[in-house]
């Protein structure tokens, strides 16, 4: 079980990276619980995830550098077909996806919604998915190769244009 310390980032599914701001101890019930204070990058708010049952929770570490060649393959490629369900089932699918925070998940989401970008236009929906897994792959690699956000960006807007 991978225990944090402050300072490290970590990854909380469906909100991003966070920096973990403290560990810090709440009363309920008849002993204190820790808790893993997370800072999320993306819009600064706070997030509590007890000590004990975090890795339950799906917080994790950021991936080692050498993963984001699997993720960019799950991106690159085109022989799974895009769900032909209707628009809730496949949205209940991302979601799930999404959540799991594993980044290769969350990269066949953001593949199957650029596929399907290319064929037509995206509703609201799928408009708002699409931005959420981009900005989680986009954050999560751009810290594992500590490089800007912009280079990562622009990888996979070419990894698409191919």
């Amino acid at each position: 079980m991978p225990s944090f310390n402050v300072g490290d980032k970590a990854v909380y599914p469906n909100h991003g990276v966070g920096v973990v701001k403290g560990i810090v101890s709440l009363n309920f019930g008849p002993e204190p619980t820790d808790f893993y204070e997370l800072l999320i990058l993306q819009n600064a708010s706070i997030i509590k995830v007890p000590v004990a049952s975090a890795q339950a929770n799906g917080l994790r570490a950021i991936i080692p550098a050498t993963d984001v060649d699997a993720v960019y393959e799950v991106l690159r490629d085109r022989s799974t077909p895009a769900g032909k369900e209707t628009w809730n089932r496949r949205y209940r699918e991302y979601l799930a996806k999404i959540k799991t925070g594993d980044l290769r998940a969350v990269g066949a989401v953001l593949r199957d919604l650029a596929i399907l970008k290319k064929e037509k236009p995206l509703s609201f929906g799928e408009r708002k998915t699409y931005d959420q897994a981009l900005l989680l792959i986009v954050q999560e690699i751009a810290v594992a190769r500590d490089v800007d956000e912009r280079v990562i960006s622009q990888e996979i807007q070419d990894i698409f244009a191919a």
